[in-house]
């Protein structure tokens, strides 16, 4: 395990529209971001037990991923620490997969591994439905969402 670690996992369906948000970012991060060599940026899809190992091994745990923010399509909030802890929390259990973040989050709190610093960029979705392109109001939030993924990844690891 590298010291300082940082995972950044992008979840959800890119053939649901806004709903593989999380994917299509974590996709392009990649591409951009070569010279972090201590960043891991993981396409974690509709999630999976798998994924906890990942998750365990992190220091730093970004999770880019489709929320209900209550707020307009394409709206971005970030979730620092326990604030991260309580939205999802608080979520209603309307996920369609087996396993939700929440699942993931608690198995690696139990086993004393939850990443010491992490964070949800939750993005508001308009539309979820077949189609491999978000809607235009969610893809004018990339740029804005890859800032302050990079700007959380400069923050805890350089």
């Amino acid at each position: 395990m590298m010291l300082n670690k940082t995972l950044v996992l992008g979840i959800g369906n890119p053939i649901l529209q806004d709903d593989g948000i999380g994917v299509h970012i974590v996709q392009q991060l990649k591409t951009e971001h070569l010279d972090f060599p201590q960043v891991e940026f993981l396409d974690g899809g509709t999630l999976s037990f798998s994924l906890i190992g990942k998750i365990e091994d992190a220091t730093n745990l970004i999770v880019i991923d489709a929320a209900q923010l209550d707020d307009e399509p394409g709206s971005v909030r970030t979730f620092i620490g326990e604030e991260m802890d309580l939205f999802l929390g608080r979520q209603k259990n309307s996920s369609v997969h087996d396993v939700t973040l929440i699942d993931l989050m608690s198995i690696a709190l139990l086993s004393d591994r939850l990443p010491s610093r992490r964070a949800l960029i939750g993005v508001q979705p308009g539309t979820i439905d077949w189609g491999t392109e978000p809607t235009p109001a969610v893809k004018k939030a990339i740029p804005t969402i890859c800032n302050l993924t990079t700007e959380l990844i400069e923050k805890w690891c350089l």
